[in-house]
């Protein structure tokens, strides 16, 4: 043997002596290591109580307590008082349908109606079957087929929707309604054939509020609802 040979091993001895003196030795009797990653582990104590384990990937925030039924003054707190006639129709929507939650019919019918509005300014006829009862379709295509008539488009814009609020609910027979009010902010602006405008301002903000019914059969498993009536408010 070389004498590089002697001092490589001489030094491997000398590594492995300050190991051993540093890390200790096993003796079957220590505690597994800790395994953040391991599946929850159930482990019985002697008094056979169930006592979990850590172990889980990420510790899981403990759950909510179930929700207890509104109180009928709660039961549509911010929607409509209690007593009212509003409340009352409200309560008969629901009876029929067990699901029915005014704040999220509410954030639908905002979006039906800027997509109505705007549809209905395109003349995009499809897009209003899906929306609208047949006889409000009917309402809307004399509309346009008018417009159409005359060489005439309309361009409109929403520059904000303020307030959706529901103004009244009833139910008939199967028939579920609700009446909601909408106060928005819009530009439009009505166009002849030669670029002359007839009708509008491409530059004023408008103020308008209408009221719009919308109707669904409760029964039905279809969960969207049509708008059946249309109006103004001043």
């Amino acid at each position: 043997m070389d004498i590089y040979t002697i001092i490589f091993l001489a030094l491997a001895v000398f590594i492995f002596l300050r190991l051993r003196s540093v890390l200790g030795q096993r003796t079957g009797s220590e505690r597994p290591p800790y395994d953040r990653a391991a599946p929850n582990v159930v482990q019985r104590s002697q008094d056979n109580n169930v006592v979990p384990m850590p172990g889980s990937v990420i510790d899981q925030p403990p759950m909510a307590p179930s929700a207890e039924p509104a109180e009928p003054s709660d039961r549509w707190k911010g929607v409509a008082e209690p007593g009212t006639p509003l409340a009352q129709g409200l309560d008969a929507v629901a009876a029929q349908d067990s699901s029915f939650d005014p704040r999220h019919f509410l954030s639908g019918a905002r979006s039906a109606y800027e997509m109505i509005v705007l549809a209905f300014a395109n003349g995009d006829r499809r897009a209003l079957k899906d929306l609208l009862s047949t006889e409000v379709y009917e309402s809307f295509e004399t509309a346009i087929k008018d417009r159409e008539k005359h060489e005439q488009k309309t361009e409109t814009r929403f520059v904000s929707i303020d307030k959706a609020e529901i103004v009244g609910a009833e139910t008939r027979d199967r028939l579920a309604q609700l009446t909601v009010r909408f106060v928005s902010q819009m530009i439009s602006v009505t166009r002849d054939k030669a670029a002359t405008i007839v009708d509008g301002s491409p530059d004023k903000v408008a103020d308008i509020t209408d009221v719009w019914t919308f109707a669904r059969d409760a029964t039905s498993r279809d969960p969207n609802w049509k708008l059946v009536g249309t109006g103004s408010a001043h």
